[in-house]
């Protein structure tokens, strides 16, 4: 039975953030016209591109009112003079004050940072006027990195983000399961990290395109839930991730007024079906919860 007292799906709905492909331009002009004031939009960085191409993009976002959150992929980032160029940019053309620091998929790192914690150790970022940081969290672990490097690197991360005076946010990868989120979630808050966190969702998608991503994302154990559980995979490709938010803030039980249980600042949407079918199913969902 559902927890009355539990967040709706249009309650974790609010300040939802998003990612997009900064190359996808109509993408990037449809977004200001489509998105609420104030709402993070994600942009990523792909391997092999020019990361100065994201500059454009960012300061339209900006400009808009919307707040781009750039990806920095340590591992593919070649030099701290570049790391500087980037951020300087991002800073004094796009009005950029936030990112996210991913590892980057990489065996060898292409210049001198091998990790999200060492670009943040390079003081590059915070010399540049980016003070707010968001790193990955990983509910069901990460196949290239053993579980406890996972669990010393964010407790690292939080620590050095608590002592300089940066605001740093967890953003989990999407999973399929309700249970290794939560769980993951309660473990955080158990090892004393306070900071907020953004759960990841893939948007509505198709079955094969939820599991073409979900093997690249590396991830494990709820991909069982999309060949186990055929219903349950069913509602997600029919109703989109509702389901499964709902699942998720049922277990995570009761917020504290208007914020949300356990100190999660809200949902973040990888679009794999596509950006105006995920904000389709957003505006859908609200609906519902205001006729309701």
């Amino acid at each position: 039975m559902t927890d009355v007292s539990a967040p709706s799906v249009a309650d974790m709905l609010r300040g939802f953030s998003i990612e997009l492909n900064p190359g996808e331009m109509k993408v990037i002009d449809a977004a200001p016209q489509r998105l609420d004031p104030g709402t993070e939009v994600f942009l990523t960085w792909i391997p092999g591109k020019d990361p100065m191409d994201t500059i454009g993009p960012a300061k339209k976002l900006r400009d808009a009112g919307l707040y781009p959150t750039p990806h920095i992929g340590a591992r593919h980032v070649g030099s701290a003079s570049q790391l500087e160029d980037v951020a300087g940019r991002l800073v004094g053309e796009a009005g950029v004050d936030r990112v996210l620091i991913i590892a980057g998929d990489r065996d060898k790192p292409a210049g001198p940072f091998d990790s999200s914690l060492a670009v943040m150790q390079s003081g590059i970022l915070q010399k540049s006027g980016i003070t707010r940081i968001s790193v990955g969290g990983f509910p069901e672990g990460n196949p290239k990195i053993s579980d406890p490097l996972l669990w010393e690197a964010i407790a690292a991360k939080t620590k050095y983000a608590r002592e300089n005076g940066l605001q740093l946010t967890i953003v989990t990868q999407f999973a399929f399961a309700a249970e290794p989120i939560v769980e993951w979630v309660r473990k955080v808050r158990a090892k004393g990290i306070d900071n907020p966190i953004r759960l990841g969702f893939a948007g509505p998608a198709s079955l094969i395109s939820l599991t073409r991503y979900a093997l690249v994302c590396g991830v494990g154990a709820s991909m069982r839930v999309l060949t186990e559980k055929p219903q349950f995979a069913k509602l997600l490709i029919d109703k989109g991730p509702e389901p499964l938010i709902r699942e998720v803030a049922h277990l995570a039980g009761a917020g504290n007024g208007t914020d949300l249980p356990l100190g999660i600042k809200g949902v973040h949407f990888f679009v794999f079906g596509g950006f105006n079918k995920t904000v389709d199913w957003i505006n859908s969902q609200r609906a519902q919860q205001a006729s309701a």
